[in-house]
């Protein structure tokens, strides 16, 4: 394959941008980052990560400094990326913002590797199943009722048969939420209760108890991450399955967390775990233990990664780049199809990228 002469870097807000805030953050933006690629024989790929408002100067920079280490390599020498940057990066760590830029780079480089072979990404990896189970996400502790109910009555139209919401706000706000939503939505549809890791032991025990008789599906990141042996102490005192993952930028909490049978819900976040072969390294791992993958948030690179795996089981779904990119990707009947095109088969809209300089 032709080398990579040219690596771009972008920013981007999302058309649905507005404050939100859940147990833990208070969010004023949505925007991203996206990174470009180019060969020297005009192919291109693209890789984004989820910003927010936080760390621009920093961001930017982690982006700027993973340039030198892709100019030069073929988009499938993504091993030797990860190398370069275990060598550059150990120094400073090799976790936070500098795999951010690591894996945004190397999902650029497994997009424009699918394009210049004509495949998706799925395909190149093979594939397991052709569709995923898909969930509606949001019910941010800022909606009032009325839009929390909106937005999940929506899902519900929309064919969705699942939706997760915000808790953390107190324990009888949290209960009086979660029982108007099982109201709204009927009793044939999944909810699931995400505490963004703002709950103590102790309230999340409470809650777990009281919303039992609620039918909730999974308890997403209850307390903080770190604290492995009260996962496994409200994993044994509660009939609730726990999902936590999202935070990790290596399998060393899954490892712990199996040990001590913390964990029902694997949740790898493809950009903080550093790309496509970590992702699919952790899957894995948690596989080997029948664990089942439900990973956080880029459904537009996790549902293809899901149909290549055994034990995926759900993607999340945000809507918020569907209006600034060029393939949105078909939803139906609570399922997620992987796009056909090559690549990952969708490319940000020139129009909504700003370069960074």
């Amino acid at each position: 394959m032709p080398a990579i002469t040219d690596v771009r870097i972008f920013r981007a807000v999302s058309p649905l941008s507005r404050p939100i805030a859940d147990a833990t953050h208070s969010l004023t933006e949505i925007s991203f980052y996206v990174v470009e690629v180019e060969t020297e024989s005009g192919g291109t790929g693209q890789g984004y990560l989820l910003s927010f408002h936080y760390s621009p100067h920093a961001i930017s920079g982690a982006l700027k400094d993973i340039r030198p280490l892709v100019l030069g390599l073929e988009p499938h020498e993504t091993g030797v990326l990860a190398h370069r940057a275990a060598a550059e990066h150990e120094y400073f760590g090799c976790e936070g913002l500098q795999k951010w830029a690591l894996a945004a780079a190397n999902v650029a480089m497994w997009d424009c590797r699918g394009k210049m072979l004509g495949a998706p990404v799925w395909k190149l990896l093979g594939s397991t199943v052709s569709r995923v189970p898909v969930y509606g996400s949001g019910g941010w502790l800022s909606y009032t009722i009325e839009e929390l109910l909106g937005e999940v009555t929506e899902y519900r139209r929309r064919g969705f048969n699942a939706v997760k919401i915000k808790v953390g706000g107190g324990l009888e706000r949290d209960l009086e939420r979660l029982r108007k939503v099982r109201e709204a939505v009927g009793p044939g549809l999944k909810i699931m209760m995400d505490a963004n890791q703002g709950m103590s032991l102790q309230d999340a025990l409470a809650l777990s108890r009281k919303a039992e008789d609620l039918d909730i599906f999974w308890f997403e990141e209850p307390i903080d991450h770190r604290d492995y042996e009260g996962y496994a102490v409200l994993r044994s005192r509660t009939s609730i399955s726990l999902a936590m993952g999202e935070r990790e930028y290596d399998t060393q909490a899954l490892k712990a967390l199996i040990g001590r049978r913390g964990i029902d819900l694997w949740q790898p976040d493809l950009i903080r775990i550093g790309g496509v072969e970590e992702w699919r390294n952790s899957a894995a791992l948690a596989g080997a233990y029948s664990v089942p993958v439900l990973p956080h948030y880029y459904k537009d690179y996790d549902v293809p990664l899901l149909c290549t795996i055994p034990n995926g089981v759900g993607a999340e779904s945000f809507d918020w780049i569907d209006g600034i990119i060029d393939n949105t990707m078909r939803i139906e009947d609570g399922f997620a199809y992987p796009r056909t095109g090559p690549g990952w088969g969708f490319t940000f809209r020139r129009e909504s990228l700003t370069p960074v300089e």
